[in-house]
């Protein structure tokens, strides 16, 4: 069966979030996609148009589909709930995000990076701002959310075991302080 270029992005996306932007390999990508090296040329010109498109599927998915399915929640109390609970419990897209702002100089990563920080701080304002906050209430909630947010997934990186062995509940503490009264 054939593989897409979609296969080949999402199996690219995984290996950033297990060794960082280094595990992108062709060679190394091939057999999780379950594919040859000739499948790859079909759908790429080098190993920087899958970088490409890796960081183009990680946009769609982790932020633009993300927002969209929150956009249908009316109540923006629920709506911030929503987005803390899919952004803080699953690891997944925080490994990702980790790996790529360890990469945020690289000339590939950089304008993505900066482009989806600005789009989630941005719909994190506009929920902030419909709660009742001053736009630069706003911006300041939407910074410490999105930094802790990062900071998180990065200890979860880079020291594991630094973290509470009852993560629940230190979500629930952390989304607390997060949430304007």
């Amino acid at each position: 069966m054939a593989k897409s270029r979609e296969d080949w992005a999402r199996a690219a996306l995984l290996a950033i979030a297990e060794g960082g932007l280094a595990a992108v390999r062709v060679e190394a990508l091939a057999p999780t996609v379950g594919a040859s090296k000739g499948s790859f040329y079909w759908h790429f010109a080098d190993r920087a148009a899958l970088v490409d498109a890796a960081l183009e599927l990680w946009a769609e998915e982790a932020t633009e589909d993300v927002i969209a399915g929150l956009d249908a929640i009316e109540a923006p109390r629920e709506r911030l709930s929503a987005l803390f609970a899919t952004a803080f419990r699953h690891p997944w897209t925080g490994r990702v995000d980790a790996a790529l702002a360890a990469h945020a100089d690289h000339p590939q990563v950089a304008p993505v990076l900066q482009r989806v920080t600005e789009r989630r701080l941005g719909f994190l304002d506009d929920v902030y701002g419909e709660l009742g906050c001053s736009p630069a209430e706003a911006r300041r909630r939407s910074l410490v959310a999105y930094t802790a947010y990062l900071g998180l997934f990065a200890v979860r990186r880079a020291a594991p075991a630094s973290l509470p062995a009852d993560l629940d509940a230190y979500l629930d503490e952390l989304l607390g302080m997060l949430e304007p009264r």
